[in-house]
């Protein structure tokens, strides 16, 4: 059966367009994207709910793939601790070849059935974890075998993929199919299956954190002080929580307790 994200691109003759024509072009295809997403809505909600549910008792979200699948995992979950002051080690990205394949690509990595299971197992992976497989094609060996593996171990499984039908979604318990149709240049799924596949990584964690108390109101009163920028933006929101007039004495309270949400608690018990 021909996957749809190896089906020939809606458009032909590509050398001959101009880049105005190639701009216009992928940006029309790029715009179907988010509809894709909207249809899978139903699936995603039912897989976050799951993750939030075993995070709330200590549980860790694994996220596994290769090349492009992979680096939007690591992606995600690198993100995580500085933007909601989770633990490292709480959102965890794994790539097919390690490390190395973050920047280039190791050859026939992903074709290595027994490997995902085995780099899981350097994790302690267990039955509190819940693990979702990343794989535009949905058929990637990496993956399949390492979600086979946990569903055996009673680990919870998802998958975010953009083929209907495929293998990963059949083995996965919580499938999520974004099928953003042919890609613009054929087979070239680091365009938009890649963005489907941030989209949807995107509303997962920001969803679960928000439901692991990491936002209030619409702030991020967590997020680690790792830069002057992120600094301003604290001290601005402390003032705005409190009520302090004094920009200096607000930004003071923040780097002396480490976060917005400490040093509000700490001013309002103070009052």
């Amino acid at each position: 059966m021909q996957k749809t994200t190896e089906s020939d691109s809606f458009y032909d003759h590509l050398e001959n367009m101009s880049i105005h024509e190639l701009l216009v072009n992928m940006n029309k295809e790029d715009k179907t994207v988010p509809l894709a997403v909207e249809k899978a809505i139903p699936q995603i909600e039912k897989l976050a709910e799951v993750i939030a549910d075993k995070m709330k008792t200590g549980g860790r979200l694994f996220y596994m793939g290769a090349g492009t699948s992979g680096r939007l995992g690591i992606v995600d979950a690198s993100e995580c601790p500085p933007t909601y002051g989770i633990d490292h080690g709480k959102v965890i990205g794994i790539i097919a070849g390690g490390d190395d394949a973050i920047r280039k690509a190791v050859e026939f990595a992903e074709d290595d059935i027994t490997q995902g299971w085995k780099d899981l197992q350097e994790k302690q992976i267990n039955a509190n974890d819940v693990v979702i497989g990343i794989a535009a094609s949905g058929s990637t060996p990496y993956v399949v075998g390492a979600l086979k593996k946990c569903n055996e171990s009673n680990i919870v499984t998802g998958c975010i993929t953009c083929n209907a039908g495929s293998e990963v979604a059949k083995v996965a318990q919580f499938p999520i199919e974004v099928v953003v149709g042919p890609e613009f240049v054929t087979g070239s799924t680091r365009m938009k299956s890649g963005t489907a596949q941030k989209l949807v990584l995107n509303m997962i964690s920001t969803s679960v954190m928000i439901k692991l108390g990491r936002v209030k109101g619409n702030k991020m009163v967590d997020m680690q002080l790792s830069n002057h920028k992120l600094v301003d933006r604290g001290t601005k929101m402390l003032m705005k929580n409190t009520g302090i007039s004094d920009y200096e004495k607000a930004k003071a309270l923040l780097l002396k307790t480490g976060s917005v949400r400490k040093a509000t608690e700490e001013y309002l018990k103070g009052k």
